[in-house]
């Protein structure tokens, strides 16, 4: 009856929502892109999430505007903190910062100021970048940390697997130590699997040899 007919009309809402938040949100000349981005991707989150419980309610509207001003809210927040994340890592040295979405920060550290050749073991010059990076995670502590090893294909397959996942523990157990929360942080050794470049030159093979850190804000 007319109470479905509210609940497909608010949904129809949802559907409209995306197209008018997200879109002009994408305009890589606006300075608050990634705030405006951040609260339209919470909007229309909220949204949902207030239309099924408004369902439950009997009032999918009210649901749906509740949540989406609650949502945007929340999505605003966590925009502009990781904005201001990305901001302080792009100033420590012997790192590459990048934005894959919204809500994750990449960071690749260059395997040269990690890693003496065919070893795990940190050198000595990479505690200073490592001590920075630290101190930044500790700043933003609700993020979620994923340390990612790799190698290129230079031995065999296992022993890549063996060696990029030591990597990955030793980056992970460096920060722990200064501080960054052990629960907050995940380990991942991929090897050879997942290449930067091809492995037909030495240059190349070096760009494959890294370790990366993706940043993603803790929804829930």
């Amino acid at each position: 009856g007319a109470y479905k007919k509210e609940a497909v009309m608010v949904r129809r809402m949802l559907v409209l929502a995306i197209i008018m938040g997200l879109v002009p949100a994408c305009s890589s000349t606006d300075p608050n892109r990634r705030t405006k981005q951040g609260a339209a991707i919470g909007a229309v989150t909220g949204a949902a999430a207030g239309a099924v419980i408004g369902d439950r309610s009997g009032s999918p509207r009210t649901g749906a505007v509740v949540g989406g001003v609650a949502g945007a809210a929340v999505g605003a927040a966590i925009g502009r903190r990781m904005d201001q994340q990305e901001k302080e890592l792009r100033q420590i040295q012997g790192i590459d910062v990048e934005r894959p979405s919204e809500g994750e920060i990449a960071v690749r550290l260059r395997n040269d100021i990690l890693f003496d050749f065919d070893s795990a073991e940190l050198r000595p010059a990479s505690r200073t970048t490592l001590s920075a990076l630290a101190e930044n995670f500790r700043r933003y502590a609700d993020n979620v940390i994923d340390v990612e090893g790799h190698t290129d294909s230079t031995g065999s397959e296992r022993y890549n697997q063996t060696l990029s996942e030591r990597r990955a523990a030793n980056v992970a157990d460096y920060l722990i130590v200064q501080g960054v929360p052990a629960s907050s942080i995940t380990v991942w050794g991929w090897g050879e699997m997942r290449p930067r470049a091809s492995n037909a030159t030495a240059e190349e093979r070096q760009l494959n040899r890294r370790v990366e850190i993706r940043i993603r804000a803790r929804t829930t």
